[in-house]
């Protein structure tokens, strides 16, 4: 039986069905329950697990919003949205009539001190009644700035428990990015909410990190002898992380605008993926000792504090065309300044200071209204001497392994082969590995596996305290440089290209190109 604390609780590389898990019943409520994301993500996720047996019977889901809601309103409007956006459709009847009796609604205001003394002797009730036995999950689907009013209210009013041990009741607190808005901002956010949560309390969510590919580096790595000795300076010549999305920013405008590209996916997203590919091996696969080694490549990581033109750019994308069909600038989107100097694509060249990535290149690049969709890995490694198949005005291909993180999760490796016939040509082919193809099944959705980790207190695939300060710490000259220097070239991409040509010249002074296989 695995244990519902951390140290003990089933490690996120765990094969499926290899040992039975206990989880605690509880209650999980969701702070913006009638926001988007509860709709998309948070909800269809629940009914899965519930779905394929991962929660206990002794479990419910409690709407935390301001709309006047019954709970039967509520109920109809998760099973709309589980309809539109479960992985596995269309919804089991027998499934939902079970789950809709444990998804309940409360109406209040985030700072209205009624409504969380009617919300604790709501929980209390449905302890009583459920067997779940105090334990709670609040998840906090809400604007950065009501984290702290939140949490305030929550230890106000008892909500929130001191540390417990094993065997009492607990209370843990998912939060959704963007932790801070920079380094000055994430450190005073931090503050305030230690003043109401202990660190093993509060878990910061980054859905990359449940990607099924994502969680796969690490075996694929530490696993594979085959690849974990050439995973070095030795052998690789540079490292590419692409995050490429062909839309625009929607109705997120208004965010967006406050945001810019650095700071919603490669502070987070991205800085996840890099240490993940660049930590030494962990001493065992617990979360802190996960944690300890991504924190050290993030230390690593050459300071970024000049020469910013020359090892960043920035982009905003203009009128263009997606799949054929024409599509809106970036300065034309709803609820966006007609002048806006936001970048919608970000490119970054980062050096790793230690023994393994001494004079390695990791590229990131990532945009918006790009030709495709596609998060990719791609490790090149270096040439062989050019002796033996050398042709006059050719040069052979590179070795690229591809970590496909969406979509098509997979990997992919491209190696030299000779091409049949006398004349033997060389041409690069592809080995070829895809999750849905092989094991015959869709992945769960990220949202699954870390609502499932956090009630079982498994942080691994969590962003730790240390972890979100040192990416901040790295990226905040940046994100100054970039206020204090407005650009003059606005848009400088059009929607359906690869972004703007300073992103090539940043790789181009290497003499290296971006690359997707």
């Amino acid at each position: 039986m695995i244990r519902s604390d951390m140290e003990n609780s089933a490690h996120p590389l765990e094969e499926p069905g290899v040992s039975s898990r206990f989880i605690d019943p509880c209650i999980l409520i969701i702070f913006g329950a009638t926001g988007d994301l509860t709709a998309r993500k948070v909800m269809p996720a629940v009914y899965n697990l519930i779905r394929e047996g991962e929660l206990p019977p002794q479990f419910a889901c409690v709407g935390f919003a301001r709309r006047d809601k019954t709970h039967e309103q509520f109920r109809e409007e998760m099973r709309t949205a589980i309809n539109a956006h479960s992985r596995v459709k269309p919804i089991d009847e027998s499934v939902w009539a079970t789950f809709k009796e444990e998804i309940f609604y409360h109406k209040s205001e985030f700072h209205d001190d009624d409504g969380y003394k009617r919300l604790k002797e709501f929980l209390n009730e449905l302890d009583n009644k459920l067997g779940t036995k105090g334990n709670r999950i609040f998840y906090l689907s809400t604007q950065p700035s009501f984290f702290p009013l939140i949490c305030e209210k929550l230890q106000k009013f008892g909500l929130i428990y001191e540390n417990h041990a094993p065997g009492e009741r607990w209370s843990r607190v998912i939060i959704e990015k963007p932790f801070g808005h920079d380094l000055q901002s994430a450190i005073a956010l931090q503050n305030e909410l230690s003043k109401f949560l202990d660190e093993k309390q509060i878990y910061r969510i980054d859905h990359y990190l449940g990607k099924e590919t994502v969680q796969n580096i690490l075996v694929f790595r530490f696993a594979n002898a085959l690849f974990e000795s050439v995973w070095n300076n030795r052998y690789i010549d540079h490292v590419q992380i692409t995050v490429a999305e062909d839309i625009g920013i929607g109705t997120r405008g208004a965010f967006f605008e406050e945001a810019g590209l650095l700071r919603d996916i490669v502070q987070n997203h991205m800085m996840q993926l890099l240490s993940l590919v660049a930590m030494e091996p962990p001493v065992s696969l617990n979360a802190s000792a996960i944690h300890d080694e991504k924190v050290k490549v993030l230390e690593a990581i050459h300071p970024l504090t000049h020469d910013f033109e020359i090892f960043s750019a920035r982009g905003q994308y203009g009128p263009g065309f997606i799949g054929g069909e024409p599509v809106l600038g970036y300065r034309q989107e709803k609820n966006v300044n007609p002048a806006s100097s936001v970048e919608t694509f970000a490119a970054i060249r980062l050096s790793i200071d230690n023994w393994r990535w001494a004079g390695v290149p990791f590229y990131l690049r990532a945009g918006k209204r790009l030709p495709k969709r596609a998060t990719e890995i791609a490790i090149t490694f270096k040439d062989p001497p050019d002796v033996l198949f050398r042709e006059p005005g050719k040069h052979q291909e590179s070795n690229v392994l591809a970590i496909r993180i969406q979509p098509d999760e997979g990997t992919s490796l491209k190696i030299n082969c000779k091409v049949p016939g006398p004349k033997s040509p060389i041409q690069p082919v592809k080995m070829d590995f895809r999750y849905g193809s092989y094991f015959g099944m869709t992945p769960p959705e990220a949202y699954e596996r870390l609502i499932c980790d956090c009630i079982l207190g498994d942080s691994t695939l969590f962003a730790r305290q240390d972890e979100v300060m040192n990416s901040w710490k790295l990226l905040t000259p940046v994100l100054d440089y970039w206020a204090q220097n407005k650009p003059s070239d606005f848009p400088n991409y059009a929607s359906g290209t690869w972004g703007p040509s300073a992103a090539d010249q940043l790789i181009g002074r290497d003499n290296r190109k971006w690359r997707l296989i």
